[in-house]
């Protein structure tokens, strides 16, 4: 039952409860992970196919200044960029590496987890079915 504060502005937070009625893509990602750099393009290609499509971003045990860095450099895709700075929401998903994406449903369960960057393969045969 995460909660959590915006990368951008501390005061806006985001709950569970914030995303269990829509279909969700939840993506954990930092500023050193060089495959969640690689796969960044790729979210931003979702976000812009699917504008419907909340995307939440966690940045993983990064400092505030190097996220907000990544996402000025890169481009931000994310409805919302939640901290997570000691891997707490992490460890509740169960993510153990970098990049991990999950969607959930609009009753709020995880229907498809992916370990590693996205791909185009993964992305065409994987997660826009369930969109």
């Amino acid at each position: 039952n995460f909660s959590t504060v915006n990368l951008f502005d501390e005061n806006k937070k985001l709950f569970k409860k914030d995303i269990e009625d829509k279909v969700t893509l939840i993506n954990f990602f930092a500023s050193w992970c060089i495959p969640c750099k690689q796969e960044h393009p790729l979210l931003e290609d979702l976000q812009k196919k699917f504008p419907n499509l909340i995307i939440v971003g966690f940045n993983h045990k990064d400092s505030k200044n190097d996220a907000l860095k990544f996402l000025s450099n890169n481009g931000n895709p994310y409805s919302f960029v939640g901290l997570d700075p000691d891997g707490k929401i992490g460890l509740e998903f169960g993510v153990f590496g970098l990049p991990e994406t999950f969607l959930t449903n609009n009753q709020g369960k995880i229907i498809f987890k992916h370990t590693g960057p996205l791909s185009t393969k993964v992305i065409q045969k994987k997660l826009i079915p369930n969109l």
